[in-house]
């Protein structure tokens, strides 16, 4: 189980939103580099980065910061979403160094898109499929879709995506823990792997997550709870070790 710090990006500064919500930003950092710096030192193998400006625009809006980081921290695997809307964008992030790109809204919006994009960049693309109630969201969470999350998530397998990105909305930033039950009803419902994110907020959540990863659950993305100090990253990353290698 892999344990994901994640660092939204907003007008160049670090900060966390609630359920989505831009209006309900918390800024954390207005150095983004010294808090990826702070996660690295902590353990961390992988980081999850979001531009959330682009994700409402379209385009990326927060390159200069996710430059910075990624020629920071090259030994490390970092991933990008937000507003990587087509094949020009997601190779210039790669040719950057980025490992994974992340599409979301286009994924939903025009599904061919997956298909092109993993065949462009086979192993590089991984789909975030954000829902509440089992229906998915797009453009930054603002319009909920009508499609089902299971059905989406099995049609991206199918065009080989690297793995799904699972967020359940109504959780996410609300320090009210995971949605387990959904998260392995889509996992066992496809063979790539899904990472849980939205609502880890606790050691006990992260344990949750460890216990039924062998459902197809190969990590977990963690925000909020790092940056209000209510899960150590050392402490869980320690503590995920562990229990896998049991």
């Amino acid at each position: 189980m892999q344990l994901i710090p994640a660092i939204d990006l907003k007008e160049g500064k670090c900060v966390r939103l609630r359920q989505g919500l831009m209006e309900d930003a918390t800024v954390f950092s207005d150095n983004p580099v010294e808090m990826a710096q702070k996660w690295v030192d902590a353990g961390a193998k992988r980081l999850h980065l979001v531009d959330l400006d682009g994700a409402f625009a379209g385009k990326p809006e927060n390159y200069a910061a996710i430059k910075d980081i990624v020629e920071s921290f090259s030994e490390i695997d970092i991933q990008i979403g937000g507003g990587i809307r087509d094949i020009e964008t997601a190779e210039t992030y790669l040719d950057l160094g980025l490992k994974y790109i992340i599409i979301g809204t286009k994924a939903v919006q025009t599904p061919h898109f997956v298909t092109d994009i993993c065949a462009e960049f086979p192993g590089s693309i991984i789909v975030g499929l954000d829902a509440k109630g089992g229906k998915v969201a797009v453009d930054g969470w603002s319009k909920l879709s009508t499609h089902n999350v299971i059905d989406m998530a099995q049609e991206f397998e199918d065009d080989g995506v690297e793995s799904i990105i699972f967020t359940d909305i109504g959780r996410d930033g609300m320090m009210k823990g995971v949605n387990i039950d959904s998260t392995v009803e889509l996992a066992e419902a496809i063979s790539i792997p899904v990472i849980a994110s939205g609502g880890v907020s606790t050691i006990d959540d992260v344990k949750k997550l460890i216990e039924v990863a062998d459902a197809g659950i190969e990590g977990a993305i963690i925000g909020r709870a790092l940056y209000e100090g209510s899960i150590d990253f050392a402490v869980a990353q320690k503590l995920a070790l562990e229990l896998t290698e049991d």
